[in-house]
């Protein structure tokens, strides 16, 4: 199905899942508003605008920089996108921190950080989507699978993603009778750089042996089912998709 015409915002869109999803749906004709956390992202979204702008020379492509852990941010970053684009129809949420620590060792700040980024920007990006999305629209948030697994150390991470799952539930009820689909997606251990820093070599090769093909999740993974959800699977909503090759699987 083509999404010719149609406007996606993807939040954290310059690098790593957000960019391969920028790429999936630019191939089937959207025109995407793509959000980037800090200076550090700026290379990497000026590389990802030149290779979408040769290849897809007819589609409309912005940039946008912003922390989103405050709702005025995220209120700016809407009003900015329909500034530029007129309307919004897709919105992707990819923005995500982890940590893994033993609960002992987690500070207050620490835990004020991981909340305000999964579960406070995660809140705010579906209160404004809900508000600027075109009816019979998407809105589409990255969860994690570890809401399924419960894998030690990581408990700041996934309960800051817990909630995200809730979300999901009450604001698809909400967006109904507009045709909104809302949904979340909760993948596999992804393999990025977002998550080898706190993983020593051991706790990689066991996340790998519990997928399928002893691999880790790959963004090419998933940026198709956010496609999917796009565009055919236009019957799904309210739902959480664990997406990760078997690896929640008991």
């Amino acid at each position: 199905m083509s999404l010719n015409g149609k406007v996606a915002l993807i939040t954290g869109g310059a690098k790593n899942l957000g960019a391969q999803t920028a790429r999936d749906l630019a191939s089937v004709g959207a025109n995407l508003a793509l959000h980037y956390h800090s200076e550090g992202s700026k290379k990497d979204a000026s590389t990802l605008e030149a290779e979408l702008r040769q290849k897809y020379p007819s589609l409309k492509v912005g940039f946008y920089q912003g922390d989103l852990t405050t709702a005025g941010a995220v209120t700016q970053l809407f009003q900015d996108v329909k500034r530029d684009f007129g309307q919004i129809d897709i919105v992707v949420n990819t923005v995500g921190k982890v940590l893994k620590k033993p609960i002992t060792d987690i500070t207050e700040e620490e835990y004020d950080s991981m909340f305000a980024i999964n579960t406070k920007s995660a809140f705010f990006v579906l209160k404004e989507a809900a508000t600027h999305v075109t009816d019979g629209g998407n809105i589409i948030t990255i969860a994690t699978s570890l809401l399924g697994a419960f894998t030690g150390h990581y408990t700041s991470y996934a309960g800051s993603k817990a909630p995200v799952e809730h979300f999901t539930r009450g604001v698809s009820k909400e967006l109904q009778p507009r045709g909104i689909r809302v949904n979340s997606i909760a993948p596999g251990p992804m393999d990025t750089p977002f998550f080898y820093p706190q993983e020593s070599p051991e706790a990689v090769e066991f996340h790998r042996s519990n997928a399928l093909g002893s691999r880790l999740t790959k963004t090419e993974d998933i940026a198709p089912i956010i496609k999917f959800l796009c565009s055919e699977g236009g019957w799904i909503t309210g739902q959480t998709l664990f997406a990760n090759g078997g690896y929640t699987t008991r």
